[in-house]
């Protein structure tokens, strides 16, 4: 793939995920008893009301600040996955990540779509499920690409 290539491919990309970010963010459901009270209810609260989409992006703006990176290792269940706080920010930070980081990141991802199957998702929509484990896969692939480029 040449310079030119990878730039329209790194875009579509990006835009991708702003698209499912976006989605993410405007995405309504039910069963989010965890938005009140829960130390990491961004990650937890799912729904599009207005107190959920800022907890969420209190949550990522933490990730993107925070300089130990210490958010990378923590798990990370179906709500986590549904709500796209986490894998968006492994996505955003895959460049400055370690390789180790990385690998971690991507098997986060790589459980994503299991992770959300056999009704372990209780209290989310099935677009909800369906949008996470495309955005999983997405952050995956991504994560991937860059583990191939810097980790040998």
């Amino acid at each position: 793939m040449n310079h030119f290539e990878h730039a329209l491919h790194t875009r579509r990309s990006n835009a991708a995920l702003a698209l499912l970010l976006a989605t993410f963010a405007a995405a309504g459901c039910a069963g989010n008893e965890a938005a009140l009270g829960d130390p990491a209810r961004g990650l937890k609260c799912v729904d599009d009301s207005n107190v959920c989409i800022s907890q969420r992006k209190m949550v990522y703006d933490s990730y993107m600040t925070d300089p130990s990176r210490a958010w990378v290792k923590q798990p990370a269940g179906p709500h986590e996955y549904a709500s796209g706080v986490r894998l968006m920010a492994f996505s955003r930070k895959r460049k400055e990540l370690n390789c180790n980081e990385l690998a971690h990141g991507k098997a986060e991802a790589d459980r994503g779509p299991s992770a959300l199957s056999g009704g372990a998702y209780v209290g989310l929509t099935t677009g909800q499920v369906a949008r996470a484990a495309m955005l999983s896969r997405e952050v995956s692939r991504e994560l991937a690409q860059e583990i191939a480029r810097r980790c040998r």
